[in-house]
């Protein structure tokens, strides 16, 4: 039996890989949760699934938890609560569902311990892909990713030939509530048209990251590290049907494709049993209904923030943390109602423009940069909110 921690049970992806233990509950048990604010649902989850340690980020929050739960269950708090659950001994794989940059020590915590990782987070990857890579490798673990996408690659990369005789991947993208919108004013789009994505049923921050294509940008970055491939192997292509999740080409120009229904359990299931394969209540693809697989190349024109993080790729390691850091704000202002659609690009390329990149490898280094970042973005939300 695998023994799991969730770190982020109550986000999407977290609520998800529950479900898929609890449909197999006699291959995984749960040993420890985290979760950021939500008690109340971190609460039900500790009452189902009885972890040895969960932990909240909000202290005070983790005071009225405990008046609430079995004292079975260990409750801690703050980062380093959530660092000694993400390398709790007691554990064969992590499941790391945090969304953003806030993943990045408990990730490292993770690996150091040498943990299996099941890994839903992009962000802490591609801002600091050279930080995460050293130290996987040092402590001779995978990085399973959950992201349909990686995890599509994953699969058609599975052996030694394969990895050898890569030619290309291609990530596939949905495009989104918008992409085949071509009239549409993005200055004058509501947060509720671009959080009803067309395929996928998400947390807001990805949501909105699918709508501008920076979801596609950093996972552009992401496979680079995940799979260490040239950034001008990795071609993205709109598919809007979202049944092939990615495609990977050898050079011998034969094409492997991962194709399956649009459910995140899915993926989810494959990196928890990995590297076995066990029967899902998914259903099975119908080809005849399905008709027709469409591909167009990505508008970078009107989407420029793909455009943006190949820019950033392509510079010295910074370039990506910043692109990262400098979009979380944007995003964050933009759900907050204090920035339009249309202004995160142009807050992710303002600060781009004001960085001089350089190599960061140390996480101090990656810290710093990121910090420096978040305060250029926010300096320039507040000019065009004003």
């Amino acid at each position: 039996m695998k023994r799991v921690v969730i770190l982020g049970s109550t986000g999407s992806i977290g609520r998800s890989a529950l479900s898929v233990i609890e449909r197999f509950s006699k291959e995984f048990s749960v040993v420890a949760l985290s979760a950021g604010s939500n008690i109340r649902l971190l609460e039900a989850q500790i009452k189902k699934f009885k972890p040895l340690i969960a932990a909240c980020l909000d202290k005070n929050l983790c005071i009225e938890l405990k008046k609430r739960v079995s004292s079975r269950t260990k409750i801690v708090s703050g980062e380093e609560g959530l660092e000694l659950v993400a390398a709790l001994k007691e554990t064969d794989i992590v499941v790391v569902a945090i969304s953003g940059f806030s993943a990045l020590r408990a990730l490292l915590a993770s690996i150091r311990a040498g943990k299996q990782i099941a890994l839903a987070n992009k962000e802490a990857l591609v801002s600091a892909g050279s930080l995460i890579s050293r130290e996987a490798k040092r402590a001779k673990i995978d990085l399973i990713p959950i992201d349909s996408e990686q995890c599509a690659i994953f699969q058609c990369l599975n052996n030694d030939e394969n990895k050898k005789a890569l030619s290309r991947i291609f990530l596939t993208a949905s495009g989104g509530p918008f992409y085949f919108k071509k009239n549409i004013n993005f200055k004058k789009v509501s947060k509720k048209d671009v959080l009803s994505h067309p395929r996928w049923s998400m947390g807001e921050k990805i949501t909105v990251d699918s709508a501008t294509l920076m979801n596609k940008g950093l996972e552009v970055i992401e496979a680079k590290w995940l799979f260490g491939v040239d950034l001008e192997k990795i071609k993205v292509l709109i598919h809007p049907q979202s049944t092939i999740h990615s495609m990977v080409e050898f050079v011998d120009r034969s094409v492997l494709a991962q194709i399956s229904v649009t459910d995140m359990r899915l993926p989810i299931q494959f990196a928890l049993t990995y590297p076995r394969r066990l029967k899902s209540p998914f259903q099975s693809v119908d080809f005849v209904k399905l008709r027709e697989f469409s591909f167009f190349e990505p508008d970078t024109k009107r989407f420029p923030c793909l455009s943006l993080a190949y820019e950033a790729a392509r510079q010295k390691s910074s370039a990506a943390t910043v692109l990262n850091a400098a979009n979380e704000e944007a995003v964050g202002a933009f759900l907050k109602d204090n920035l339009n659609f249309s202004d995160i690009p142009k807050v992710v390329e303002h600060t781009l423009n004001n960085h001089n990149a350089f190599d960061c490898s140390r996480l101090e280094d990656i810290l710093a940069a990121d910090s420096w970042a978040r305060v250029r973005a926010r300096e320039f939300i507040n000019k065009t909110s004003t």
